[in-house]
């Protein structure tokens, strides 16, 4: 069975507030979508993410930090926004995973119950009990009292076999609240799994300071620092945090001897307890002379996004006399992001000089250093 999960972001959410859509505010320094995103992108079961942008979002930076995905323009109603999701999945997609981008605080464990249930059956979503009682009211007075038994509060994903899902919305014409709707419509059986108080939607101003209340609970942050040298020999360039600069001489290692990106690695590493480059990588194997950097680099963030970890923020900072830093500053930041999957704007890379003192002020190498901050939703 392939999965793709389709995380539907094309509403306006006015009731919320602020001056851009609620998916795209942000909470706890990403966009209400990209958290809603991540789980899938990093769950091993799912193969796919289609993300539905409102036509209007298209062609923004809104978006700039949601993981990897198939973008389509989404349509009038939520209906039509799930069917341009539905259109746009890979022809090896056998089962859908329906997401509302305001739930940004989905787990794991949830998406995992969801598809284990469509093991047996053609639909299945996440549902808390209601436990409150319930009334009727008008005008401010209760008119009767509702019983609660068998009523749930509706959560997603929700989950369904591609075919008949899709046979079932083309076959209703009226829109709908949610997928199970349309599936319970067309006779599909939907299987209840159990839903989290903690995967709310985001639907009110409030419910902002809730979803970081609910966030810093559970959240694991880690900081990690880096330090790294490289002496000068003979060349005519150095790499420098993924980027080629010109030089009269070249730093010396086993590796491309990328000082900076050498040092955002062993951060990450710290951050993770797993100790350093020379562990993951050593020096006295063949096979990793002259490597690119970003090997090692890209195994640090592998890493740590196995453990349930996200790169929040990366700071590097190089120590040198020349060459100038300066004119490629903008391309080695693009660069750490491209490799590391994060937005520019949550790299900084800065240089600064030794004022002439020790080996870095007689020019006889680089040395530079890092922080990187992990976060555990």
């Amino acid at each position: 069975m392939t999965t793709t999960a389709i995380i539907v972001a094309a509403g306006r959410g006015t009731r919320a507030g602020g001056d851009i859509p609620k998916q795209w505010q942000d909470l706890g320094g990403r966009s209400i979508a990209a958290l809603a995103m991540q789980p899938f992108a990093d769950h091993p079961r799912v193969a796919h993410l289609v993300l539905v942008l409102h036509p209007d979002d298209l062609a923004t930076d809104l978006w700039r930090d949601t993981p990897t995905a198939s973008v389509v323009a989404g349509g009038a109603t939520r209906k039509a926004s799930v069917m341009a999701g539905l259109a746009a999945v890979p022809d090896t997609t056998t089962r859908v995973l329906i997401h509302d981008a305001a739930r940004p605080l989905v787990s794991a464990q949830i998406i995992d119950r969801v598809l284990t249930a469509l093991d047996s059956h053609q639909g299945a979503a996440p549902a808390v009990a209601v436990t409150d009682t319930l009334w009727h009211g008008a005008d401010g007075v209760v008119t009767g009292v509702q019983p609660r038994d068998g009523l749930y509060r509706a959560q997603t994903p929700q989950g369904f076999h591609l075919a008949p899902l899709l046979a079932a919305h083309l076959a209703q014409e009226d829109d709908a609240t949610d997928d199970v709707g349309v599936a319970r419509a067309a006779g599909l059986d939907v299987a209840i799994v159990a839903g989290d108080e903690t995967n709310i939607k985001i639907t009110t101003p409030g419910d902002f300071a809730r979803a970081a209340r609910l966030m810093g609970q559970d959240m694991d942050i880690r900081c990690g620092n880096g330090y790294d040298v490289h002496r000068f020999g003979p060349g005519d360039h150095v790499w420098l945090c993924g980027v080629k600069v010109p030089h009269g001489r070249s730093l010396q290692g086993h590796s491309d001897a990328d000082v900076g990106m050498h040092a955002v690695t062993d951060a990450i590493y710290g951050a993770l307890g797993m100790g350093d480059i020379g562990q993951h990588f050593p020096p006295s194997d063949p096979q990793w002379k002259g490597a690119e950097s970003q090997i090692f680099l890209r195994h640090a963030v592998g890493l740590a996004r196995d453990h349930g970890y996200r790169v929040s923020n990366v700071d590097c900072t190089l120590v040198c006399e020349y060459p100038k830093i300066g004119p490629h500053q903008g391309a080695m930041k693009a660069a750490l992001a491209a490799i590391m999957g994060l937005a520019a704007d949550r790299i900084s890379v800065k240089a600064t000089t030794s004022e002439r003192l020790g080996f870095t002020g007689r020019e006889e190498g680089i040395a530079s250093l890092a922080t990187v901050t992990l976060v555990k939703p």
